[in-house]
């Protein structure tokens, strides 16, 4: 089954898309809203066979996604979600980023190095440019070596707002305002 299950946040349109069964389903990319488009008009071009459905478990996963875009404390489980879609490299990337506390954010580089690949702090942006999970795997909290906020696929805004929930300030430049609390480890 090729299904795709919405909920409104707001922020816009929430889509999943999924596929198995309603006892066993599996996420294959969550879409954050984009430029106006509806989440199912976005489902579709994504997925074209996409039915609109839905089950419990995704119904409580949406639940929780509405839970962290109204600013509550949320950690999420990875199980629910098609990491074995993704090249081995960017499952190290999104497995690293899923640790990242909430209040804290890490840097590119950051990750790089503790994934032991010291340099690859452009392979680490392209990973998470590509990241089928946002919010599930807070990409939100990866920001730039010099303090800028960096990419996000639900654009510069909605990574502020989510920031912004988790106590991380943001000046009007774009530059995280990180004391070390936030950065540490």
């Amino acid at each position: 089954m090729n299904a795709a299950s919405l909920h409104c946040s707001p922020f816009g349109a929430v889509a999943l898309l999924w596929t198995g069964t309603p006892t066993q389903p599996l996420v294959r990319r969550i879409l954050l809203p984009q430029g106006g488009l509806a989440a199912m008009t976005l489902a579709r071009q994504v997925d074209p066979a996409a039915s609109a459905v839905s089950c419990a478990i995704i119904d409580g996963l949406l639940r929780r996604i509405e839970a962290l875009l109204g600013g509550k404390d949320v950690r999420f489980s990875l199980a629910l979600l098609d990491l074995g879609s993704c090249p081995p490299f960017q499952q190290a990337v999104l497995r690293a980023t899923a640790g990242i506390p909430r209040g804290r954010v890490r840097t590119y580089e950051w990750l790089a190095v503790h994934l032991g690949k010291p340099g690859a702090s452009r392979a680490v942006g392209n990973a998470l440019a590509n990241n089928p999970f946002p919010l599930v795997i807070p990409c939100h909290r990866v920001i730039r070596s010099g303090g800028q906020l960096g990419g996000f696929g639900g654009g510069s805004a909605l990574k502020r707002a989510l920031l912004a929930m988790e106590g991380v300030e943001v000046a009007p430049s774009g530059h995280v305002l990180c004391p070390r609390s936030c950065c540490a480890d």
